[in-house]
């Protein structure tokens, strides 16, 4: 079951596609964070959510928003995708263990080795203030979460 709104996010730490070490409680009491879980690198809808962000960090850094993406992907395959895509934030590898923040998050399916859809507005506290899962053909709507940022 995925996290609710209300729950304290699960603290996590995860490398980012150039090999550095991120953690969630890192962003507490310094900005809000989404945090946006998807499949893979390389495939048709990632990259479009994902391009769709780039394009629109503004609205995030207008926002006091840290965004972080998240995937079941190695650091060297994010690495190359965010060189690839031109992405300017982070991308983070759930790996190995495999799926550890994912299942922690309630958006890992067990049947297809991937983390489905899952995206969470993280308040500088750490409590999560929206969600929205989407199965693995569903795109999100990045309006959906500027809209949550405005209510924090």
């Amino acid at each position: 079951m995925a996290i609710q709104v209300g729950d304290k996010a699960p603290d996590f730490e995860l490398k980012d596609n150039h090999g550095k070490t991120v953690k969630l409680s890192d962003f507490r009491g310094q900005k809000n964070v989404v945090l946006l879980f998807y499949p893979f690198a390389f495939t048709g809808v990632c990259t479009g959510e994902l391009c769709e962000l780039r394009d629109n960090l503004p609205r995030f850094a207008d926002r006091d928003t840290q965004l972080l993406a998240v995937s079941n992907d190695s650091v060297p395959t994010l690495r190359v995708f965010a060189e690839q895509e031109g992405f300017e934030y982070p991308l983070l590898s759930d790996f190995w263990p495999h799926g550890e923040v994912s299942r922690a998050y309630g958006v890992f399916a067990e049947d297809k080795g991937c983390a489905v859809r899952g995206t969470f507005v993280i308040d500088k506290e750490g409590v999560v203030r929206w969600t929205v899962v989407n199965g693995l053909p569903d795109a999100r709507d990045l309006n959906e979460y500027v809209a949550a940022l405005d209510t924090l």
